[in-house]
């Protein structure tokens, strides 16, 4: 019966009542398979989720995608994680020591108290890598759909990009 009401609704176009939960239903479990696949190739095994979220920021918010505020770095992380502070400079540090010598901590000139990361040029080839290795893990995601499938996709996430955007 279920099949019958969902393929009549989507004939009709109209979106079914209980959408929101479908979706729910849906998206949580993606968000563990496909999402949590998605960042462990980003990982590549060298790096933790903090570590990954941080170069994932510089590279697509921050200036030329090689530089980005800590502070502004901080601001962006707690709203995707449950994270202090201090475990946001811990993280730091160690991408900016040796053996990953990832990014740079410099001061601000305009703020004494405010630093600026930047990708290494080593860090800048490990963002490649990176990129490189998630692109790998979605192209299997997609391989199997077609070309409107993709494209819906595609609209899809940028739509609820620009929705969530624009939350509170």
């Amino acid at each position: 019966m279920a099949g019958k009401k969902t393929e009549k609704t989507a004939k009709s176009g109209k979106a079914p009542k209980d959408a929101a939960l479908r979706f729910l239903e849906y998206y949580y479990p993606i968000h563990y398979k496909a999402g949590i696949g998605v960042e462990d190739a980003l990982r590549g095994g060298v790096l933790g989720r903090h570590q990954v979220a941080i170069l994932w920021l510089i590279h697509s918010e921050g200036r030329q995608g090689r530089q980005m505020n800590r502070k502004a770095i901080e601001l962006s992380l707690s709203t995707w994680f449950e994270i202090s502070g201090a475990a946001i400079t811990k993280a730091l540090r160690s991408m900016a020591q040796a053996p990953l010598e990832l990014v740079t901590l410099v001061e601000d000139p305009a703020s004494g108290r405010e630093k600026i990361v930047s990708l290494t040029p080593k860090g800048e080839a490990h963002m490649k890598r990176m990129i490189a290795q998630g692109t790998a893990y979605v192209q299997r995601i997609v391989d199997p759909m077609s070309d409107q499938e993709i494209l819906e996709g595609l609209h899809f996430f940028k739509r609820i990009g620009d929705i969530v955007d624009n939350f509170d």
